[in-house]
């Protein structure tokens, strides 16, 4: 199919990016916008992240969405083009350029907050237990806090990575730094209104093995991983007496519609497209 002049290109960019619903889902914001637009797979090599993001951006390319493993690499590669949201989070998932100069800002955490306030859950004062340390956990870390919560604890398999990532918190933003904990994944102690499961243990068919943790009345249980069926965390979490639980389906959809926004200038309605991709996983 050849583009008009006016079509913009766009791409997610990783290793290995063929599983990928970018494509359907800004493909279905364009024709929503009616902005014209095509939207591909990018796999790039392991050792070849800037050559891969500079050739598209070469040839024309309007905008970059990164996934797995290179949120950190892109993140070094816009040096001082990075945004306050990119900057705290030590990653990138979103690229474009302008002026001259690559850009990136990390919509991880915007795409969260909007799918938890589609539960129906405000965070502001609410106490939240986030499972993980890598990159999905630092994406989100910011935000959570900016929201208001009124403590947040990091748990982790590895201790010291969830204290590391508190020490970063810190070190950025020493005013929040009070209602930070971390620990290991055996000392999530307390009673929780939010539990957030930022580690891929659902990939494996796994449920992170929190200890101690307790969910408040009406406590939300969010997994960043989906699928057509709960995930071992979310049927963990019912269990446990979560009075709502939700995967990361929606945090997709959100963090792609803040992007699509970056590039383009208008905010799309996730809502539709969240429903459509959600009865296809299902069959429906």
């Amino acid at each position: 199919m050849n583009d008009s002049p006016s079509t913009r290109r766009f791409a997610v960019v990783g290793n290995p990016v063929k599983h990928s619903r970018s494509p359907a889902i800004h493909e279905a914001f364009g024709r929503q916008t009616g902005i014209p637009l095509r939207y591909g797979l990018l796999e790039s090599p392991l050792d070849g992240f800037a050559r891969s993001v500079d050739g598209f951006f070469a040839e024309g390319g309007w905008g970059l969405n990164v996934t797995v493993p290179f949120k950190e690499e892109a993140h070094a590669l816009c040096g001082t083009g990075l945004s306050e949201r990119a900057r705290l989070a030590g990653a990138v998932n979103t690229l474009w350029m302008q002026d001259g100069g690559l850009r990136g800002c990390n919509t991880d955490g915007v795409g969260l907050l909007a799918d938890i306030a589609r539960q129906g859950i405000d965070v502001a004062g609410k106490r939240v237990l986030l499972i993980g340390a890598g990159g999905a956990a630092k994406g989100v870390l910011f935000p959570l806090l900016e929201a208001g919560c009124a403590r947040l604890r990091i748990v982790n398999r590895s201790a010291g990575r969830a204290q590391g990532l508190k020490d970063h918190l810190d070190a950025q933003l020493a005013e929040h730094a009070g209602k930070v904990s971390a620990g290991a994944l055996d000392r999530a102690e307390g009673e929780w209104d939010i539990v957030i499961n930022a580690t891929s243990s659902s990939l494996a068919g796994e449920a992170p093995a929190i200890a101690g943790a307790r969910y408040a009345p009406g406590a939300l249980a969010y997994d960043m991983m989906y699928g057509p069926h709960p995930t071992p965390f979310l049927v963990q979490a019912r269990a446990a007496g979560a009075g709502h639980v939700a995967d990361g389906l929606g945090m997709l959809v959100e963090q792609a519609a803040e992007a699509f926004f970056i590039w383009n200038g208008v905010r799309p309605d996730a809502g539709p497209v969240l429903a459509h991709l959600r009865s296809r996983m299902q069959g429906r």
